[in-house]
């Protein structure tokens, strides 16, 4: 039991406290009328982090805009300037990721913490993400997908082939993770394999129309 609730934990809502969340509500599209700024912390003293942790967050803000149909424009920016703030995070309370909701300036804007340390995900996926670098990769690549789904006002779903899917349903985390890890053979193939389902791509479009 204790292990499955471990696992439970991997894509649910913690409390990291770099950003203060703000009063609103936790999901809401952003503001895409122009540029959406983003900026990524490569925090070393993250257990687990790996420099190559940032490259595989960018890969995951490029997969969403390229399937968003021009909705969603994403460009680098400073801290105090972007709307997305991506910080890699050690372990706390049990949970993996966290999106919390801020306000930059007068624009909606969303903090989202990854941590990268999967030896918390229960001994079956850790071991196997230590034995497997290109497992380990999929799980930070996809947790970064998923809270970045958050980020841009998506809710969870009771769908297994969704990113945005919710454990608390009680799906299989190792199967979620290594059906990913199957569709790669290189670090290089993440950059070009979404990890995104058509029912992703159809709650965007709700929420972000034409």
């Amino acid at each position: 039991m204790r292990a499955w609730r471990a696992l439970v934990a991997v894509l649910a809502f913690a409390a990291a406290a770099r950003v203060p969340a703000q009063d609103l509500a936790v999901l809401a599209p952003l503001d895409n009328d122009r540029p959406i700024g983003y900026f990524i912390e490569a925090n070393a003293n993250a257990a687990g982090f790996d420099a190559g942790d940032v490259e595989l967050c960018e890969w995951a803000l490029a997969d969403w805009a390229a399937n968003s149909d021009g909705r969603l424009e994403l460009e680098p920016a400073a801290e105090d300037d972007a709307l997305i703030r991506i910080y890699f995070v050690s372990p706390q309370f049990g949970q993996y990721g966290e999106m919390r909701a801020i306000l930059v300036g007068d624009r909606r804007g969303a903090a989202v913490y990854v941590r990268p340390d999967t030896d918390a995900l229960g001994p079956g996926i850790a071991a196997a993400a230590r034995s497997d670098r290109l497992l380990r990769d999929s799980v930070v690549y996809l947790t970064c997908l998923h809270e970045l789904g958050h980020a841009f006002g998506l809710g969870h779903t009771d769908v297994f082939a969704d990113i945005m899917y919710f454990f608390g349903f009680g799906g299989d985390v190792n199967a979620f993770f290594g059906r990913y890890r199957q569709r790669i053979e290189t670090r290089g193939d993440i950059e070009l394999t979404s990890g995104l389902s058509a029912g992703d791509l159809a709650q965007l479009a709700r929420l972000y129309p034409e």
